[in-house]
């Protein structure tokens, strides 16, 4: 195809466009709402991701050892922890850190704070804090602490106690709720996009059909498929483009809006920062998914309803 006709076709395309009015306007309506849906779920999935990563944070493991264990013997347990390519981060509490800790928590507790004066001395033991990279990965963790040999000079275990068995059940139950709401969240993606194909597919389709009379002569001229599908394959770019400059110019003012909520609502999360901050990766999947819309749509419309 040369240049002269592929101009032919920009210029058919164009036109076909601007000709059609309402229908065109009908059409780029519900590629705008149907690129909204995209849109929304870009958002829902980060908002997702970001409430899901704050609760894992909060999921740890602490292991206490002995009141014996020197410092130099648990920070060896602590870089061999952080060897591990399950581990995300471990943090050391000293006995003396934990105290002070332990009397901030209970400040108000006089009756605590009595008993803990009269015992004379620092009950509390030093621990690791193990953060796990995801929260599947915990129970390999602590495998892998049982087995260690980690022992003092005298040959005795290092480690007291690891607080896993209490923690189990919060564990699991994260790691489910991490598995249903990336499949829930997969199927969801799954059944808009489609959706919108179906929707897109009969909005092009009406457009083509005001057509059929041009087409028909088109064929009877000896136009090739080629060259009469290119005009409506143009226009339904056109109008995924237009229909993705829309929303992308909406979400301003409602990412602004929403934001202000979801702050406060989900422990910090902007949507107006984060659509700012991911604008390009936004503006990609917009502008591609409009584009490829209104391609697709027109391709099938023109194939399927007017045997091309």
């Amino acid at each position: 195809m040369n240049w002269m006709v592929i101009k032919r076709v920009l210029v058919s395309g164009a036109k076909n466009f601007a000709r059609g009015g309402a229908v065109s306007a009908a059409t780029v309506l519900i590629m705008t709402v149907t690129l909204a849906i995209i849109g929304s779920l870009i958002f829902l999935s980060a908002l997702l991701s970001f409430t899901l990563n704050a609760v894992k944070n909060k999921v740890d493991v602490s292991v206490y050892f002995v009141t014996t264990a020197s410092e130099s013997e648990i920070l060896a347990v602590k870089d061999q922890l952080e060897k591990l390519p399950q581990v995300a981060r471990v943090e050391y509490t000293s006995a003396s850190e934990a105290l002070v800790a332990f009397r901030a928590r209970h400040a108000n507790d006089q009756l605590t704070l009595q008993a803990l004066d009269e015992l004379g001395g620092n009950p509390l033991d030093a621990s690791l804090s193990v953060q796990a990279k995801d929260p599947s990965e915990y129970e390999s963790i602590v495998n892998f602490l049982e087995a260690l040999p980690a022992l003092s000079a005298a040959g005795t275990s290092l480690i007291d106690r690891i607080n896993y068995a209490q923690n189990k059940e919060v564990i699991d139950r994260l790691s489910l709720a991490i598995r249903a709401t990336r499949e829930i969240g997969f199927a969801i993606i799954i059944l808009f996009a489609v959706a919108s194909i179906l929707i897109a597919f009969a909005t092009v389709r009406l457009a083509i059909y005001t057509a059929k009379e041009e087409i028909s002569v088109m064929r009877l001229v000896g136009a090739s498929n080629t060259y009469i599908q290119g005009p409506f394959i143009v226009t339904g770019v056109i109008t995924g483009v237009i229909a993705a400059v829309l929303v992308l110019l909406l979400l301003w003012p409602a990412t602004w809006y929403a934001g202000t909520k979801t702050v406060g609502w989900f422990g910090g999360f902007d949507l107006a920062v984060y659509y700012g901050s991911n604008f390009a990766l936004v503006f990609f999947i917009l502008m591609l998914s409009g584009i490829g819309l209104g391609v697709v749509a027109s391709v099938l419309a023109i194939h399927r309803y007017l045997k091309v």
